[in-house]
Parts: structure tokens; C-alpha cells; sequence
């Protein structure tokens, strides 16, 4: 990683051209296994077509509206980098080091804790204030709307919940919020997610090396296929991950649909996802209507129930569209594929790196292991979610891990937060990982520290800890994510040690491991 960590230097103070040629070793160094060529090699080809696009893009209107957004008082300071590519190149390239906040840092420290700036092909306003990302968070709807990049658009779709806005965004968020934090549900999951996690380090007493971020996938993606389909395992469930990989490569990519683009069979993907889904939810319609029909009441088993009974008040009811459910099934899938299995794998790598905290976490699951064998009972979702060290233990690591790293919203009219003017229709990027790796908040930020959640408990409010999201679109599924990475590190420590190789964490375009984390294990029996 040295390597490409002086590369990455060289990006930052190079001109476009050569920053881009460096930035493409940069990546070929970091991700020797491809999976990130196509993304480099894109890039370049993005260039010569966004100087074309960018003549059109710099048309007189936005010139005028520029000027007028410069003369306003109390817009951030910031600097727009180069003609058409802006900073992208060097916001990528901190992407590829070991500390990736260090672009939103230095323009913190020369221009203040919210600025400008241009990237990914947006001018944006970005806010490394907890204050002012609360505002942000908060007002919903009648001041800021969501606005991602092109692909993220591309990808999810004018109905995704990520971008969908008003009434409907909180019907679908409370009615998924509601099912996913019932203790119905969580009592009958925490079975299943036994199981699979059992099933998985079961697998590895014959694995010579275990990559641990592509087993964790195995535990979490059909987890919650159950939750929201009750897809078990089978020919089904192996398309469903098998396109669904495919379909998310393309989440953080150009916005380039020529066929072969990354973009392009992403979207393919998606069509041959959608095709499944809406499969499984017009048979599920047809079976609940036949139920109903009965006069039978039935408790909703998953997530295409949940959607598929809701309806608006009122003299008629108004169902949720197949279509829509479908896609929306699939959007909330991610978690699955990305974000849970992610903080698992961060977990054995920090706990790898901190033999003290590994010790004290062992220790204290299996006192609780000691507890169930002498009880005729097995766990609860209480059990696990109680152990209070184990809760520290994902707090930092979600802290550190920054799998979510912020969001993107758009302003309607002129806002003043803090002295601060964002100006209408401009973008606003309010960066969760500048505040999680704030000294100024977090002693020494960059340690792996679970203890100090001991002192900060509840003290640290919902501005500065932020790993789920936050106001009206707070992630419905956080507490089912900390039922399982607790289920998961209870079951790994209390049957297994093991040493992990070196690895490097890599932070875009997603949070992932180099060599995806590597480790040898041995059976906790083989010590007693």
C-alpha cells in the first residue's frame, strides 16, 4: 500500500492529465484484483467526453447563476479546482489512502468547517459540522431533497426510497421501520441468523484461508432476502445474490450507458433482478388475496407483505404499485451486500489489530455462552443486544469504518445554518466521516478505541454519531444490523481464534478490503 499512498500524494499536487494517469495506477496498485479496472479505465475515457460535455454544461445561464451565487454573502469559501473535472481527481485519490478525510481536512482547515467545491460532476456545498448536518438531516422536504450522483439516479430509479420525497417516503420508511423493530420479527430472525451464522464458520474449520468479507456476504445477503422476500436457500437465492452482485457494481460509477459500460450491465442487472421480484410479489398478492378471501388474518412474514397490505386512509385504498414495491425490495437488499457484511468484516480487522479488546469481548461472550449451557433456554435478540462491551465494539467500529460515509441533498431556496449560506439549488454533501474522525469531538479518532464508549454512551448525540443516517430517513433496519454483527462476532469468538494477514481498507467508490481480509483459523477446542 505504500506504493499507492505516494501515488495518491502525487495526485493531489499534479496537473488534470498527469493526476489522471497516476490515479489510474493508483488504482490498478490498490485493487490488484481487477475489480476496480473498469472504474479506472473509465475515468480516463470520461475525461476526454467530459471536456466535450463540459462546453455544453458551461452555458451562459449557469454562468450568470454562478456569479450571482459569488456575490452572495455568507456563501463558504472554497475553490471549484479544474475547468469541468473540478476536485474529483484528488477526492478520488484520498479514496485510495489511510486516511481518507484528509480532502475534506485540508480544505476544512484553509476555508472553514463547510465549503465548496466541484465533484463527481457536481458543484457542491460540503458541511464537516455536525451542527450543520443536523439541519440538514432535519429539514426534509420543504427545504432540502435528496440529489446523488447520476449513477446512484441511474441505477435505483425515479421511485427509489433513497431519492423519493413527502408523504410517500414516510409511509414506506414507517411502515419498513415498524416491521423491521418489532420483537415479532426479531425473535424470529435471531433463529435464522443463528443459523446461518453457524452454517458459515462451520464451513471454515476446512478452509485454509478464510477471506472473511466474502464469507460474511454469505451470512447477511440471505438473512435478508428472508427478511424481505422469505426466499430460503436455493436455486432462487443463488440468482438473486448472483445478479444482485453485478447490479451493485455499478452504485458509485460514471454515468456512461453504452453497452460494456460499468453503468450499462449494472442496469441489466437490475432488469433481470426486477423481473424475479416482481415474480415473487404477484405471487404473494395472489396467495394473501386468496387468504383474505377466507376470512383468514394472517401477521405479515416479510417485507412484501408489509407493502403489499398497506394502504392509504381514506374512502378507497390506495395500494402500493407492484412495480414500485419491487424495486424498492431490491434497493433495500444493499445492507445485505454491502453495509452489514462490511462492519462484520472491520470488526475482526480492528479486534485483529487490538488483542486487549479481542480478550475482553471473548471474555465476555462467553460468559454468556457459559449461562445458555446451564440453561435450558436458548437466546434471545435480548441476549445478545445486552452484552454491553460487544455494543462497543460495533459503536467504534461503525465510527471508524464510516460504510456510509454521508449524504447528498439539494436545496431548495436560500438557507442561512450558522452563519452559513447555502444557496438554492445547490447541492449540499453533509460528510458523516469528517465528524466521526473529528479530534475535536473523538480523542485520538483514528484508534480503535471501544472503551471510549464507556465515558460517551448516550452523550455523543445523533449529529456527531451518525453511521445509520439521521432525521426523517434514519436507516429503518439499524437495529436488525446490530442484532447481527452481535449474533456474528458471539458465535466467531467463542469458537474460534484466529490471525489475520495484512490488509489495507480501501475507501472508494465503496468501503471495502484490499485482499479482502484474509485470516487463519483454528477451533477454540484445540486450546482446551
Amino acid at each position: 500500500m505504500k506504493q499507492a499512498v505516494s501515488w495518491s500524494e502525487e495526485v493531489k499536487t499534479g496537473q488534470p492529465f498527469l493526476q489522471l494517469i497516476l490515479l489510474d495506477r493508483t488504482i490498478q496498485e490498490a485493487d490488484p484484483s481487477g475489480e476496480d479496472m473498469e472504474w479506472g479505465m473509465g475515468l480516463l475515457f470520461s475525461l476526454l467526453m467530459g471536456i466535450f460535455a463540459g462546453l455544453l454544461w458551461h452555458n451562459k445561464k449557469k454562468k450568470m447563476k454562478r456569479k450571482g451565487v459569488e456575490n452572495k454573502s455568507g456563501v463558504p469559501k472554497g475553490s471549484l479546482g479544474w475547468p469541468f473535472i473540478g476536485e474529483t481527481l484528488d477526492f478520488i485519490a484520498c479514496g485510495y489512502t489511510s486516511r481518507p478525510v484528509s480532502f475534506m481536512d485540508k480544505r476544512k482547515f484553509l476555508h472553514g468547517k463547510v465549503f465548496r467545491t466541484h465533484i463527481l460532476g457536481t458543484p457542491i456545498i460540503v458541511s464537516t459540522d455536525p451542527d450543520v448536518n443536523k439541519v440538514v438531516l432535519q429539514n426534509h422536504g420543504n427545504i432540502f431533497i435528496p440529489a446523488y450522483p447520476k449513477s446512484i439516479r441511474e441505477l435505483l430509479g425515479e421511485n427509489s426510497i433513497l431519492q423519493m420525497n413527502g408523504n410517500l417516503q414516510k409511509r414506506v420508511h414507517a411502515l419498513i421501520g415498524g416491521f423491521l423493530r418489532s420483537p415479532q420479527l426479531k425473535s424470529r430472525i435471531t433463529r435464522h441468523i443463528e443459523n446461518s451464522v453457524k452454517l458459515t464458520l462451520g464451513s471454515w474449520q476446512d478452509m485454509q484461508l478464510v477471506h472473511v468479507q466474502e464469507e460474511t456476504k454469505k451470512i447477511t445477503f440471505g438473512v435478508l432476502v428472508k427478511v424481505l422476500m422469505s426466499v430460503g436457500p436455493g436455486e432462487d437465492l443463488n440468482f438473486l445474490k448472483r445478479e444482485f452482485e453485478e447490479f451493485i457494481k455499478g452504485l458509485i460509477c460514471l454515468p456512461i450507458k453504452f453497452p460494456g459500460t460499468r453503468l450499462y450491465k449494472s442496469l441489466k442487472a437490475k432488469e433481470r433482478l426486477l423481473k424475479m421480484v416482481k415474480k415473487i410479489v404477484e405471487e404473494r398478492k395472489l396467495a394473501m388475496e386468496k387468504t383474505d378471501e377466507k376470512g383468514i388474518i394472517m401477521a405479515n412474514n416479510d417485507a412484501v407483505e408489509v407493502l403489499l397490505r398497506d394502504s392509504e386512509e381514506g374512502n378507497e385504498k390506495q395500494s402500493l404499485p407492484l412495480d414500485f414495491i419491487s424495486g424498492n425490495i431490491i434497493e433495500m437488499m444493499i445492507p445485505g451486500e454491502e453495509t452489514v457484511p462490511m462492519a462484520m468484516t472491520l470488526a475482526v480487522k480492528f479486534l485483529s489489530d487490538c488483542p486487549v479488546a479481542l480478550h475482553q469481548l471473548m471474555e465476555e461472550n462467553m460468559e454468556l455462552k457459559k449461562q445458555k449451557k446451564d440453561s435450558t433456554q436458548g437466546y434471545s435478540w435480548t441476549d445478545y443486544l445486552s452484552l454491553p462491551f460487544t455494543q462497543h465494539v460495533i459503536s467504534e467500529t461503525l465510527r471508524l469504518a464510516n460504510i456510509i460515509n454521508g449524504v447528498w441533498r439539494k436545496a431548495l431556496k436560500d438557507i442561512e445554518i450558522k452563519g452559513y449560506l447555502i444557496p438554492e439549488g445547490w447541492c449540499v454533501l453533509a460528510s458523516f466521516i469528517s465528524v466521526h474522525m473529528d479530534e475535536e469531538i473523538y480523542e485520538k479518532p483514528y484508534c480503535f478505541h471501544p472503551w471510549r464508549w464507556e465515558k460517551l454512551g448516550a452523550a455523543v448525540n445523533n449529529s456527531s454519531f451518525t453511521p445509520f443516517g439521521g432525521g426523517q430517513r434514519l436507516c429503518p433496519g439499524l437495529e436488525l444490523s446490530r442484532l447481527e454483527i452481535s449474533i456474528f462476532l458471539h458465535h466467531l469468538v467463542t469458537s474460534y481464534r484466529w490471525v489475520a494477514q495484512e490488509d489495507d481498507i480501501i475507501y472508494f467508490p465503496t468501503v471495502k478490503m484490499k485482499r479482502k481480509l484474509p485470516i487463519t483459523v483454528t477451533p477454540l477446542c484445540n486450546y482446551q
